[in-house]
């Protein structure tokens, strides 16, 4: 089992702080600092949030960390559905951005919450990767799933790898690196990015053959919680799709609206 200070020391090489300049940032000596890592001092609450906020550990490990210290975790992980408000917020958030798709997924992009255009998109698709838990790089990926919709593939793909291995740098879960390992070789080989024009040279599009709706293409955006100090509310984001080209924007506009399978979390 791993003690505090190496954890700690485990956080801090994984930012690339060295421990003068970690001590000096937080004003602790350098010598303290070593003998909290080594475990031949023992640090107080208070340094170890301070520490693990300046070294941007997360919310879940910050917790971890203070649970290995002997302390009681400082953040609450709360259920979504006992979060009215936020939950309430995130209903209007999903429902507004339609006809277009959105969706809240948590760290690991399991889905958590969708709206009716992304049922739209999924039309056709086996039902059984719609089998909660539905997971975005599972179902992006897998060459029986959404993949081979995927015009613009291994751009996408090599997008999607970027992300997780990100997530696995930033939080260093051991469900992320599982995932990472288990979708990594459905990935084509050649990712390569091809010559692009200006618009895809500023942001990357989703450009994917629908069944029934003909080509579409999408920008997506993602957004967090500002300042949350709930577990839960930390892993959340917020991924929308907004419609690249006027066709698109048609597309949807006129698309009538597909049966919900019932697998999915819609608000």
């Amino acid at each position: 089992m791993s003690t505090a200070g190496t954890m700690l020391r485990g956080w801090r090489t994984r930012r690339r702080r060295s421990q003068m300049d970690l001590a000096l940032e937080a004003n602790v000596s350098t010598r303290h600092l070593s003998f909290v890592e080594t475990g031949k001092a023992h640090a107080s609450r208070a340094l170890l949030i301070d520490l693990a906020t300046r070294l941007e550990v997360p919310l879940r490990e910050r917790n971890a960390l203070l649970l290995a210290a002997g302390y009681a975790p400082s953040y609450p992980e709360s259920v979504l559905d006992d979060l009215s408000a936020v939950r309430e917020a995130l209903h209007h958030l999903v429902t507004g951005h339609e006809p277009y798709p959105a969706l809240v997924v948590d760290r690991r992009g399991d889905v958590v919450l969708t709206n009716g255009a992304v049922t739209t998109l999924l039309a056709g698709l086996d039902p059984a990767f719609l089998a909660p838990p539905v997971n975005i790089y599972r179902l992006a990926l897998h060459p029986g799933a959404l993949a081979p919709r995927i015009r613009n593939r291994a751009q996408w793909s090599g997008h999607l790898l970027h992300r997780l291995d990100r997530l696995v740098d930033l939080t260093g879960d051991p469900r992320l690196v599982a995932l990472r390992a288990e979708v990594g070789p459905w990935v084509p080989d050649d990712r390569t990015v091809p010559v692009l024009d200006r618009a895809a040279q500023l942001m990357l599009p989703l450009h994917l053959e629908h069944p029934e709706l003909g080509e579409l293409r999408f920008y997506s955006t993602i957004t967090h919680f500002g300042a949350a100090f709930d577990v839960t509310l930390d892993e959340l984001s917020i991924e929308t799709f907004v419609p690249a080209d006027a066709a698109t924007r048609e597309a949807l506009g006129s698309a009538q609206p597909t049966a919900v399978p019932s697998s999915m979390p819609m608000p």
